[in-house]
């Protein structure tokens, strides 16, 4: 395996560095503690900045307008545009909107790319995704309760659906819903596209996350279904394919998601080492001086490279060998590098004192916002009951 980028995707990335350095975190104080629909002009300026350099939705084939990043390509774009918030929107592949895209790409009607995926492609739109209920264990997506009906060429859909990110100003939601409720349980869901327009589709609440009410793009929603007719063709793939659609939909998602929490990490020890190197302790010390302080920066330091090599020698599996082969890599990938980066921004708070508890730096940010990460996308214990079965085998 040779993770070396070639020149071109070198310039590429420093490109990209150079925009999150100077266009996104200057900007983070204003923009993250304002209500995102107030600064959606000023970040939609942002995203075509974004497509005049040529970068914009590396995770879509030119064909639908994106720059059509290998999965080994697009982790690492994504660990360097995870060093900021703002840096996935800014790019155009920001979840849940990059998932949505991918499964309208390879599952959709000509009619569904045409409605849904092309505006969203090219940033005109956004969505959401409903999946996790609050009365059902989302750690397992075949118990999910909220169910569609066919009546008269029309799906109905009931039931309740939370953490459904991005509802908040999303024209339309791809829900996972009960359309098969004596089939085999994986068989037994459908994912079907409902406006949000549609009088049936109730906006419920944006969830508090830890004292913090997000909005828009930056938001954890509580929505509902409520005699919700949306046409039959509203359908994606075949009637029962959810729960495999799903797994499309989340496979690829974790190679993103964990690069982007490398770029978190790295974005931390940065916040961290360039604080305690000025920092004094006592008239002649630095908290740089301190030999904890400089074991938690050599142990973050090799836990990033570490985690770092693991996700991208997954990426090159599944592209090289698919990814059945990968399953079990894909697991660890997910828990090891959750905790990894717990542990580096949890460290860096420590380093900071009361400053790393303030919104003065994003370091609060991280800690309130990532700390789902060993939850959703399956929680770390069940990732590691899977390896651990496969292993056993």
């Amino acid at each position: 395996m040779n993770f070396e980028s070639p020149p071109w995707l070198t310039e590429q990335l420093e490109q990209a560095q150079a925009f999150v350095d100077e266009e996104l975190i200057p900007l983070e104080p204003s923009i993250l503690s304002a209500d995102f629909f107030d600064v959606e002009p000023q970040l939609k300026a942002l995203r075509e900045k974004v497509k005049a350099l040529g970068l914009w939705a590396p995770h879509i084939p030119s064909s639908i307008g994106g720059c059509g990043k290998s999965l080994v390509q697009l982790g690492l774009l994504s660990e360097v545009l995870g060093q900021t918030p703002l840096g996935h929107y800014s790019f155009g592949c920001q979840a849940p909107d990059a998932g949505n895209i991918e499964l309208l790409h390879k599952f959709g009607s000509e009619q569904q790319k045409k409605q849904w995926m092309q505006p969203l492609a090219n940033g005109d739109i956004r969505s959401c995704f409903g999946m996790t209920e609050p009365e059902t264990a989302g750690s397992n997506p075949t118990l999910l309760e909220a169910s569609a009906v066919l009546e008269n060429g029309e799906w109905v859909l009931n039931g309740r659906k939370w953490f459904t990110s991005s509802a908040d100003g999303a024209q339309f939601c791809i829900a996972m819903v009960v359309t098969g409720p004596e089939e085999s349980k994986h068989k037994r869901a459908s994912m079907i596209i409902v406006p949000t327009d549609n009088p049936g589709y109730k906006f419920v609440r944006n969830i508090s996350i830890m004292g913090e009410e997000g909005s828009g793009y930056y938001s954890h929603a509580e929505i509902a279904f409520d005699n919700c007719r949306v046409p039959e063709a509203n359908l994606i793939g075949e009637v029962g394919s959810g729960f495999t659609l799903a797994q499309e939909r989340l496979g690829p998602g974790r190679i993103h998601h964990c690069m982007r929490w490398l770029g978190i990490c790295r974005r931390s020890l940065n916040e961290m080492i360039d604080y305690v190197k000025i920092r004094k302790i006592s008239s002649s010390k630095n908290l740089s001086d301190m030999q904890t302080i400089q074991h938690w920066i050599a142990e973050s330091a090799a836990e990033i490279e570490a985690a770092r090599t693991l996700v991208l020698q997954t990426a090159w599996k599944i592209e090289n060998l698919g990814f059945e082969a990968a399953k079990n890599e894909v697991s660890m990938i997910k828990y090891h590098t959750a905790n990894v980066m717990q542990r580096v921004v949890d460290r860096s708070v420590q380093a900071l004192g009361g400053l790393g508890m303030t919104d003065d730096k994003i370091l609060a940010y991280f800690y309130r916002h990532e700390r789902a990460a060993r939850i959703y996308d399956g929680p770390d214990e069940v990732h590691k009951m899977v390896v651990a079965r496969n292993l056993l085998k």
